[in-house]
């Protein structure tokens, strides 16, 4: 009989808790002797007072749900208030008519001091509400001066509150303003976030053609699109029922090095599950362990809604019944309609401090609670704090301590925390997402020696890492300048990743010679491209990119010249933006003669310059003496019958040329028929 995957998972992770790595001595804390011999002050530790605003937060949270907002919020109930605990408590409001009471009654408190947090969280509120005036009137009161010792809110934080509330004229002067202010500064261009926002204004208003010429000029802008930009792009195709179109933009991410958020993976989940495409949904969580994703609650509908239909999914049974089984352990904060504050049964424990279920007789509310912040009271592992957290009996699980593990700033307490909390009695056990997030952020590190054993019980215990962690871990190597680790994480990913398809191969093979190259690992790369080669595992020309840059900042322009030919066997065109790596290599090692006989093939290729590198060029070759070179330059550009671009899309390693075209592609064909 076939063993269940489940159990795999299950004792390799009792495996990791009863069998704690031992901390090596280029981790340990050293604790200062006061720290060691226990302080005997009677001062709270860090680990209550946030504990206690958490309690306070709850508080605030059960009376503002029976608040009526004509009438003044009792804030001397709660005074003095902490200014954490206000700005949560605003962003927990019921509805913005409550906020706004809350905000006047805070203002007024002489006990209070307001904060720009706290003003950004009730402009957060509307805007998300889409109270449009409110939101205006707080944006003018705070540019005539309302609120003293306050800067105005920034012209990025008024287009994101405009966006949010669908105030198209608003949010476009602003838009116009931030263009405006870019142009004097001669930037090239806004932030990548100020298109996206742009976007997807224009995808909820249901102007198709606007939102889709935005995305044109951030390309042709040379504004590098992010994963926001996408899940804008997704969810527009969705809304307009183009939802093939956007699985196929989704299922391009990964070979454009855009990191697949839970935001996208709900989008389509929630999409497809309406449709009644439950394979699909199969599919989606298929591929969301292999990238390491926590399940959103579109998700976790989807998967619900599926299992009601009787669709049963034995890859990933086990996975979806972990997202669909709540933790009892974990309780409610209760009190009825008319409580004045929270009840004394009080758990924390949830990562989800914004979960509310309500009925006509009682509110029930999951516990606030704040990993962040009760990870930066651990921050230096100090014997009280670590006691504080303890005795708090918090109730762990995979999520909390993923969260608790991203919010440490330093390796060391991370891998403290990671081996302390697996000693915990109550029941909790790593597993294959909280052994991913430790591995991940001791190789930010620079910690080897630690990532290499437990990568030797991951693989031990059988169990199965995400793809994206080892391809973190190679990536992340880079920037420690690991490379001898790198090359043994990569020989032995099969061993710790399911199996390997082509692409990922491929991504792996791509992650590892942009470390080698950050290594200055010159010889040790061109093996390692004729392996793959040898394997037939073919680079992708973002990788050839990536690889022509960095030889030529090392002056060798052979191998530069030996990897434009490898270009062409393996089968790929060059691009606009692979010539203008070349251009730019040549001139910088005075070697302008070859700079212009590319400049001439990317002409025959009907391919052009951006204007930078066509100046570069035709300016290196005045100085050369070359004049009829540089005006032959110049009438060849002049022959482009759209005109030079101001910048090529693509990026080294990450994204080329044809891949962000195609995307624009499918996005403008997707909506040809509304004239776009």
């Amino acid at each position: 009989m076939r063993a269940h995957p489940h159990l795999h998972r299950v004792s390799s992770a009792l495996f990791l808790r009863r069998n704690p790595l031992p901390i090596p001595p280029t981790l340990c804390f050293l604790f200062s002797s006061a720290a060691a011999a226990g302080r005997t002050d009677d001062s709270p530790t860090q680990v209550s007072q946030c504990l206690h605003r958490d309690r306070l937060i709850d508080a605030f949270r059960l009376r503002l749900r029976s608040h009526d907002p004509s009438t003044t919020f009792p804030i001397s109930a709660f005074s003095p208030v902490d200014p954490f605990v206000a700005v949560h408590a605003l962003r927990s409001t019921p509805s913005p008519d409550v906020a706004l009471c809350l905000f006047r009654s805070l203002r007024y408190d002489p006990s209070f001091t307001l904060t720009h947090h706290a003003l950004h969280a009730l402009a957060k509120t509307l805007s998300a509400s889409r109270r449009v005036g409110d939101l205006r009137s707080l944006l003018d009161a705070a540019d005539a001066g309302a609120f003293p010792r306050l800067l105005a809110p920034s012209a990025m934080d008024r287009l994101r509150w405009y966006a949010a509330a669908g105030d198209v004229p608003s949010a476009l002067r602003t838009w116009d303003g931030i263009r405006a202010a870019v142009a004097i500064r001669k930037r090239r261009h806004p932030c990548a976030e100020s298109y996206n926002l742009v976007m997807g204004l224009y995808a909820a208003a249901g102007m198709d053609a606007e939102a889709v010429e935005v995305f044109r000029k951030m390309v042709e802008e040379g504004a590098n699109p992010n994963s926001r930009t996408y899940t804008v792009i997704m969810e527009h195709l969705v809304r307009a029922g183009k939802l093939e179109k956007a699985r196929q933009v989704f299922d391009r991410l990964e070979s454009m090095r855009i990191r697949r958020t839970s935001k996208q993976y709900n989008v389509l989940a929630e999409a497809f599950s309406a449709a009644g495409r439950f394979d699909s949904v199969r599919r989606l969580l298929v591929e969301m362990q292999n990238d390491g994703i926590w399940p959103g609650r579109a998700v976790r509908a989807a998967v619900a809604r599926m299992r009601e239909a009787g669709f049963y999914i034995e890859e990933t049974e086990d996975f979806a019944r972990e997202m669909l089984s709540p933790d009892e352990r974990i309780g409610y904060v209760v009190g009825s309609s008319s409580s004045d504050g929270a009840s004394d049964d009080e758990e924390d424990g949830v990562e989800d401090g914004g979960h509310c279920e309500e009925s006509r007789e009682e509110t029930r509310l999951r516990p606030w609670l704040d990993p962040n912040a009760l990870a930066g009271a651990v921050g230096n592992w100090d014997p009280r704090e670590v006691s504080a957290l303890e005795e708090a009996k918090l109730v762990w699980t995979p999520r909390l301590v993923c969260k608790f593990l991203r919010g440490f700033k330093k390796a060391d307490t991370a891998w403290r925390f990671f081996c302390w909390v697996g000693h915990q009695q109550d029941g909790f056990t790593h597993d294959r997402l909280t052994a991913a997030r430790m591995i991940a952020i001791l190789a930010r590190s620079g910690h080897v020696e630690l990532v290499d054993r437990l990568l030797s019980k991951v693989r031990a215990d059988g169990i199965t890492l995400p793809f994206g962690t080892i391809r973190l871990v190679i990536d992340f190597y880079g920037l420690a300048q690991r490379a001898d680790a790198a090359m043994r994480v990569f020989r032995d990913a099969d061993a710790v990743c399911s199996p390997l398809s082509a692409s990922h191969r491929r991504l792996l093979c791509s992650s590892l010679l942009r470390t080698l190259a950050k290594c200055r690992r010159a010889d040790d790369i061109m093996e390692m491209l004729e392996e793959m080669m040898l394997a037939s595992v073919l680079p992708d020309i973002q990788t050839f990119y990536g690889l022509m840059q960095f030889f030529a900042s090392e002056g060798d322009l052979r191998r530069v010249q030996e990897l434009a030919g490898m270009v062409r066997q393996c089968g790929l065109a060059p691009d606009a933006f692979m010539y203008k790596i070349l251009i730019r290599a040549y001139i910088k090692h005075q070697r302008t003669s070859l700079a212009l006989r590319v400049f001439e093939d990317m002409r025959n290729s009907n391919l052009a310059p951006d204007a930078a590198t066509k100046n570069l060029l035709v300016k290196s070759l005045w100085k050369e003496g070359k004049l009829r070179e540089a005006a032959h330059v110049e009438d060849r550009s002049e022959e482009v019958e759209e005109g030079i671009p101001f910048a090529l899309p693509g990026h080294v390693w990450n994204v080329s040329s044809p891949e962000l075209l195609w995307v624009y592609g499918i996005y403008r064909n997707s909506f040809a028929a509304s004239d776009c």
